[in-house]
């Protein structure tokens, strides 16, 4: 018999893809950042600690894909200086959670997962914490982020995906 949060997973997985093409369209036409009412995928936001109290917000974030090329330098400079870099060394997901984590100052990033993709874009939710709720403080599995050192932990690189981009969260190879 299987849980509440598989059927979620599997509903999920099993969208129509007319379905996904109305969503998508109207996630494309709002702003980059939008703080959401709930969880889109609330089986994926409770696996990261994700909890229906005062205190925890959720935000869906926008992130363009392709190359990070930088332009041509048109006027001159040295040639150390002269470099195009092609690769940035974070994923997307690190890169969504820097910029909400810039646009909602006094709340601190929990995790963030995947919401779909198209030709242009990459979604992703992020969930935030209030670390001065009070809700938050008497909170026992939460209260860690209220404490000075886990301030702007997105921006650090202390996050999960950020952790991943960088090879500290490698994923166990099945079958062996």
């Amino acid at each position: 018999m299987k849980s509440y949060y598989n059927h979620l997973r599997e509903a999920f997985k099993q969208k129509a893809p007319a379905e996904w093409q109305e969503l998508l369209t109207r996630w494309r036409n709002s702003n980059a950042i939008v703080k959401v009412q709930r969880p889109f995928r609330l089986d994926r936001a409770h696996a990261l600690g994700y909890k229906a109290k005062n205190g925890i917000i959720v935000a869906r974030i926008r992130v363009i894909r392709g190359g990070r090329k930088r332009p041509t330098r048109s006027a001159g400079r040295r040639s150390k200086r002269q470099t195009i870099r092609k690769t940035l060394m974070m994923n997307y997901q690190a890169v969504a959670e820097q910029r909400v984590q810039r646009k909602f100052v006094n709340l601190e990033v929990l995790n963030s997962y995947y919401l779909a993709k198209d030709g242009r874009h990459f979604w992703f939710e992020v969930i935030l914490i209030d670390p001065c709720a009070p809700e938050i403080i008497s909170d026992k599995r939460l209260n860690w982020v209220c404490t000075n050192k886990n301030r702007k932990r997105a921006l650090r690189g202390l996050t999960a995906s950020f952790r991943r981009s960088r090879g500290l969260l490698k994923k166990e190879k099945k079958g062996n």
